[in-house]
């Protein structure tokens, strides 16, 4: 019988062991949070230092896909290119232009049909460990959920290794504050010389949660990355259930191993960090904002958001030329 933890039973907030036994270890250093940017932040575009294989089911398809991401040359981005049947392929940049509302997700649909959905815990991942090129094939329309955090992307970028390549590492400067508004759902970027985010949360039986932190490599690691997708459980049933009965790839592969699931006020098996959803909420703005195309340099301030907030934050920054520059 899974057991389930009250908010108040949360455990403490060491970092999690975020390596298999086996494979390479990494340590987290205790001043983390306090180090500055660093010339990593600008310095040199990065790819991979090798590629890497995973495979697991969609979140919303349940269909399982594998996914190869590979170094790519100079300039070239973060491209997914998408395997059809045939043989054919697709590329689709990740790009905030190519983005399509889909439920619960982040989907990018290629000028030529092709959809490609979930991409957000990837391109956080790859974000915050400051790889600028990477192609990512897939076999699938969507991307594997895993246990529903961005550790197994995390850890295999790690393992692969980061190499830069020499082309100047250009950031996109926020100039002046821009905000978007939904109810009570906010979401603000203003001048910083860093990512930062603050972002805060309430849910029914869990009071405020609230995580503030620099959003750099290895504090991504250590507090936003094992953070899971979480929803409450009947909620997500009834969605799983609809999905099935409309033939509509919403919420096929969810469960208790893909997402932290919400059961009579407290979440099956505890939170994996304190404050777990919110910092989801963290990992999922992270990746969001990956589609602007450059690293982004600013301080977020977010409450409630969402993958629908933090899309149209990064199109009314970019649809603005007066509201940043590239450094």
């Amino acid at each position: 019988m899974p057991r389930l933890l009250p908010p108040d039973r949360r455990p403490p907030a060491s970092p999690p062991d975020l390596f298999a036994p086996g494979r390479a270890a990494i340590s987290i250093p205790l001043d983390a949070r306090h180090a500055p940017a660093g010339p990593g932040f600008g310095g040199r575009r990065a790819t991979l230092g090798a590629a890497f294989t995973l495979a697991g089911r969609g979140l919303h398809t349940g269909r399982r896909a594998t996914v190869r991401v590979g170094p790519a040359p100079p300039g070239h981005g973060i491209v997914f290119r998408r395997r059809l049947h045939g043989g054919r392929t697709v590329d689709v940049p990740a790009l905030w232009t190519l983005r399509e509302r889909q439920p619960l997700c982040t989907a990018l649909r290629s000028p030529e049909g092709p959809l490609v959905r979930t991409v957000e815990h990837l391109l956080a991942a790859l974000s915050a460990q400051r790889i600028d090129e990477a192609l990512v094939e897939i076999d699938a329309e969507e991307l594997p959920i895993f246990d529903g955090s961005a550790v197994p992307w995390c850890r295999a970028i790690r393992a692969a290794g980061r190499i830069e390549n020499g082309e100047p590492r250009r950031m996109i400067r926020v100039l002046r504050t821009v905000e978007v508004v939904d109810g009570r759902r906010t979401l603000r970027i203003a001048p910083h010389d860093g990512l930062h985010v603050s972002a805060h949360l309430a849910l029914a039986h869990f009071g405020p949660l609230d995580w503030s932190g620099p959003v750099t490599p290895d504090v991504f690691l250590a507090e936003i990355a094992p953070a899971r997708s979480f929803g409450r459980y009947w909620r997500a049933m009834l969605g799983r259930a609809y999905g099935f009965a409309t033939r509509k790839p919403f919420l096929q592969g969810c469960g208790a191993r893909s997402a932290a699931m919400i059961v009579r006020g407290g979440i099956v098996g505890g939170m994996r960090v304190p404050d777990e959803p919110v910092r989801h909420r963290v990992l999922d703005l992270v990746g969001d904002l990956a589609l602007a195309g450059h690293p982004i340099l600013g301080r977020l301030t977010a409450a409630h958001t969402g993958h629908e907030l933090n899309h149209a934050l990064v199109a009314k920054l970019m649809s603005d030329p007066t509201a940043w520059d590239l450094v």
